[in-house]
């Protein structure tokens, strides 16, 4: 009996020391998982000062990223990372489920998108293995649920507002321009901090690792003309000469693009402040932390809902102090966006799932090497479906497909007779009237609908007389095949797909396009193109 009391309090004191002892873990943040912060930027292409140093000559030469350009001194600047399509939902959907668009039913389509909960997600996969998840502005939309692969409503934090979406409208409301920048900075501050330190004591809240989205939708359209000289000293002027040759190099195209890079410039400013939030309460070591953004320029010729570089062709810079022995190297392995789910979920030790096509970029952070580190990199492969549900007639998508390499872009457009910006006048055989320039600024609907309403947009329609092969690479038809030498000819001038001599070349391309494409399941090389049918293609305002 006395035995067996001892025996008894023996094991009360071992299950008390065990819980004490995981008290002191928890307490002392023994789970050291890193935490992953994602920030992603609205519509934001590659342009940044650290790419105008590798490659001058473009409009990255005007712009000034100092935090951005930190953040990739600090860590590895990916020059090769594409989305896997170039429209917002579609994109977003692959990243967060680290596959290719074109798996992710109903999310693989913009207008009419529909999460399936079925689909792993990499932060819900991250909120289930212990993680603390938030998200900040956009994570998932336009589609139902909002943000739902991210946790939806239950794990927003917007309690300051979301008027830095608004960036540059937001900021020349207040006569005092750099006051009106100020305040909009510390609406962004509050919001985070209302995910890390709500209760404003200066650590992290909670005691697990957090998985926090920081996604402003500023540098998406409408901004304010002249709000790139005015608020961030873009002379639009010192663009002339940088533009690819189907944009006029004209002053209001100039200035729209100044515009445009202003409110990257905005993001950029915001992520001092995320940094700063990190650091304040202690973790900024212990991020893995991702900059990037889910396409290029909107309402531009080729770029947003394109699959040429101007539309798939983004930023990339990882900071991790513990997980990146080497910072500060320049990596040309080619990255799409989806491999960063796969990515996280390696770094927080949780298995990826069947279902994801991605690869983790593990291996390149804790590499040594500049340039090519995996052979095996040396491709992405994008596409695009249906973008606007009413942009061309039967609410049919524009359905392309490509591979990009070193040397060579490659585009199948597999309905070329569709118009790919949508229908408008002039194209396919349209007798419609072109609408006035106000209406091409203002209204994206008022005519080829895939291509957001812009100073840009109106003058190259209203001027198609005068440059008509600006208004032929914005909103014409394009053949069935596209083949460019982006060595020689970087901004896809001349098309190479019919070329006899470069016929062994697309054809090496056109079969490991379809490769991939088979091999990932995609439906529009299968039986069934449900793209091409309903819900896919029902009617969506």
């Amino acid at each position: 009996m006395h035995s067996t009391v001892h025996a008894a309090a023996s094991l009360v004191v071992c299950a008390a020391a065990i819980v004490t002892n995981l008290l002191v873990a928890v307490d002392g943040h023994a789970d050291q998982r890193p935490h992953i912060v994602m920030c992603f930027a609205d519509d934001w292409g590659a342009y940044a000062s650290a790419y105008a140093k590798l490659s001058p000559g473009g409009p990255s030469d005007v712009i000034h990223t100092p935090n951005f350009d930190r953040i990739a001194a600090e860590g590895v600047l990916f020059t090769n990372a594409y989305v896997s399509a170039p429209s917002c939902t579609p994109c977003r959907s692959s990243l967060l489920s680290g596959q290719h668009f074109w798996r992710c039913d109903r999310a693989a389509i913009l207008q009419g998108a529909i999460w399936d909960g079925s689909i792993p997600s990499y932060p819900l996969m991250l909120e289930a293995d212990g993680y603390r998840i938030g998200h900040t502005y956009k994570v998932w939309s336009p589609g139902t649920p909002k943000d739902e692969p991210h946790g939806g409503a239950r794990t927003a934090f917007n309690s300051a507002g979301r008027r830095f979406n608004g960036f540059s409208q937001n900021a020349m409301k207040n006569p005092d321009r750099q006051a009106g920048k100020a305040a909009l900075l510390r609406e962004v501050r509050a919001n985070v901090r209302s995910f890390l330190d709500a209760d404003d004591d200066g650590r992290l809240d909670g005691d697990e690792p957090i998985c926090y989205w920081f996604g402003p939708t500023n540098t998406h359209r409408k901004w304010i003309a002249g709000s790139g000289k005015e608020l961030w000293g873009i002379d639009p002027d010192e663009l002339k000469g940088k533009l690819p040759w189907f944009l006029p190099d004209v002053p209001v195209i100039r200035q729209d693009v100044a515009d445009y890079l202003g409110e990257a410039m905005a993001f950029d400013a915001s992520l001092a402040v995320v940094m700063d939030e990190l650091r304040r309460v202690g973790i900024a070591d212990d991020t893995l932390l991702v900059v990037s953004g889910d396409h290029g320029i909107p309402g531009v010729s080729r770029g947003k809902c394109n699959l040429y570089d101007l539309g798939t062709h983004v930023p990339l810079a990882i900071r991790w102090p513990k997980g990146i022995d080497h910072p500060g190297r320049v990596v040309s392995d080619f990255v799409s966006l989806p491999d960063l789910a796969v990515t996280f979920l390696d770094a927080a030790g949780v298995p990826p799932t069947e279902n994801m096509t991605a690869n983790s970029l593990s291996k390149i952070l804790r590499s040594d090497q500049d340039g090519r580190i995996e052979s095996q990199r040396d491709a992405v492969f994008t596409g695009r479906e249906r973008h606007v549900a009413a942009a061309r007639e039967g609410f049919l998508p524009y359905p392309q497909r490509a591979i990009r390499t070193d040397r060579y872009l490659y585009i199948i457009n597999f309905e070329p007779n569709r118009t790919p910006m949508g229908d408008g006048p002039m194209v396919a055989g349209s007798d419609a009237e072109i609408p006035d320039e106000e209406k091409l600024r203002e209204n994206t609907f008022a005519a080829y609908p895939d291509m957001d309403a812009s100073p840009t947009k109106a003058f190259i329609v209203t001027h198609h007389d005068q440059y008509p092969d600006a208004f032929q690479a914005a909103v014409g038809t394009r053949p069935k095949f596209e083949l460019y030498d982006v060595v020689a000819d970087p901004h896809g001038k001349t098309n190479l797909a019919d070329d006899p001599g470069m016929k062994a070349q697309r054809d090496a391309l056109h079969q490991r396009l379809m490769d991939e494409l088979i091999a990932t399941e995609d439906p529009r090389v299968s039986q069934d193109v449900i793209f091409e049918r309903s819900p896919w293609t029902d009617p969506n305002k």
